[in-house]
């Protein structure tokens, strides 16, 4: 047993996380030294106990390798907390997961990411706004990051796709039982566009105290959490927390008052959290400006993503039609043969990524 397969095997114990792990390194020289050691000198160090120990010490080599093996016929790759690709926002966090299986791949990229959650009963409101959300966001090259669950996590991975970018899903089950079921096809199209993230063993079931643990890795993947429609009780609140106890950035979508769905959004936003009624509003408050531009304005900064963005043929055509001399709406309409709605409608995504900005009188230039 190498150290690489000593760390997948602590994972399948289910009760070992980096914290613990941590403490166990302080008394033995390596992972493997771990599985070597007597169940009684394993029980004496803090926070392991009788229990852990016995389950270390039951654990056998041919369970790891049929894990691994597992994890190859079903096209994953495991990632421990020290190898190269483990994603640094994650990292980062105080009890980062020891091992994550992984169904495409994760990008340095992906460090710049927003989390969207919430409620699995959502609104025709609310999963509208998240695939909007999820789609502008994707549109400016920052990776959304939700759960893969029903309702607001599915549309916003939807909307991510749809807009040709990139997401990660992270799940609180194995691979082998995918949750929800009906949610097969649309993980293979994150797959394709990003990845599909676990940290438990590909047979674990989707347990309801896994979702927690689950919520902590998504808002740790993240540089901030919009949280759209939550009740009382929502795990989307849970996700909340944990973003704040990381140093991440809340944001919450406005409901109606008398909406159950609203409550968490709205307390959300009582407490603090950045209120969301555009997608400007989250750019504003979260720049990823170094790795795309090279330098860090001195003065308030605006979105600066130009480096990473795809447009379409008619974003790409407008976009090169308006210069830095102010252009009219009428002159741009005439200029590109595009009908009025369209032009608009080009003109406000344009807006959106930053790329030019209205003047009065219905006049744009370059942003």
């Amino acid at each position: 047993m190498d150290r690489r397969e000593a760390l997948i095997g602590l994972n399948l114990i289910g009760s070992i996380g980096t914290a613990r792990l941590k403490r166990l390194l302080e008394v033995f020289a390596c992972p493997q030294e771990i599985f070597c050691s007597p169940a009684g000198v394993l029980a004496r160090v803090s926070g392991i106990g009788h229990a852990i120990a016995s389950k270390i010490t039951s654990l056998q080599e041919e369970e790891i390798f049929k894990e691994t093996g597992l994890a190859k016929a079903y096209g994953l790759s495991i990632l421990t907390y020290e190898d190269e690709g483990y994603p640094k926002n994650l990292k980062n966090i105080f009890d980062p997961p020891i091992v994550l299986y992984v169904k495409g791949g994760i990008q340095d990229c992906d460090a710049h990411s927003i989390a969207i959650v919430g409620s699995r009963r959502a609104s025709c409101y609310g999963l509208a706004a998240a695939e909007r959300l999820a789609g502008e966001l994707a549109g400016l090259g920052i990776t959304v990051i939700s759960g893969m669950a029903r309702g607001i996590d599915t549309f916003s991975h939807k909307g991510a796709l749809k807009a040709g970018g990139r997401t990660l899903a992270v799940m609180g089950s194995g691979f082998t039982h995918l949750y929800p079921a009906e949610n097969e096809k649309l993980a293979e199209e994150i797959s394709c566009a990003g990845a599909v993230i676990s940290e438990f063993p590909l047979t674990a079931l989707p347990l309801k105290q896994n979702f927690p643990r689950r919520n902590r890795v998504i808002s740790g993947l993240a540089e901030g959490v919009v949280v759209v429609e939550a009740a009382r009780n929502s795990g989307a609140l849970i996700t909340a927390d944990f973003a704040l106890e990381q140093g991440r950035t809340v944001f919450a979508l406005p409901g109606a008052i008398d909406s159950a769905l609203s409550y968490g959004t709205n307390e959300l936003i009582k407490q603090g959290a950045r209120l969301v009624t555009s997608v400007r509003d989250i750019i504003e408050e979260i720049f990823v400006v170094s790795a795309v531009c090279g330098q860090v304005p001195s003065d308030p900064p605006k979105p600066c993503l130009q480096g990473k963005l795809i447009l379409s043929k008619e974003e790409s055509f407008l976009y090169n039609l308006i210069s830095d001399s102010p252009l009219a709406i009428d002159e741009i309409i005439e200029r590109s043969h595009m009908d009025t709605t369209t032009a608009a409608g080009v003109l406000s995504r344009l807006e959106i990524k930053n790329l030019i900005q209205q003047l009065p009188g219905k006049q744009f230039i370059r942003g």
